[in-house]
């Protein structure tokens, strides 16, 4: 008799344990996934940040090459 309840208890007391364990790990994965996931919204705002730099860049390129051409023909008018 005495062994049955030993074995229940023991049964019991790991049932517990690995339960919390399981809910502790379960914890700590759903913290690490929420860390990485404001790792990659950082990331994915400066890649948007530096794509809309590229594009004004690319765009102050072209007004400069305009400009440029504007005074190539004036000063070719001028000569």
């Amino acid at each position: 008799m005495n062994e049955i309840i030993i074995s229940v208890i023991s049964l019991f007391g790991t049932l517990i344990g690995s339960f919390g364990g399981i809910l502790v790990a379960n914890k700590l994965t759903n913290y690490r996934v929420e860390q990485l996931e404001k790792k990659v919204e950082k990331h994915n705002h400066v890649i948007e940040r530096v794509y809309k730099l590229e594009q004004d860049n690319a765009v102050q390129d072209e007004e400069l090459k305009v400009a440029n051409h504007r005074i190539s023909d004036l000063e070719s008018k001028l000569k």
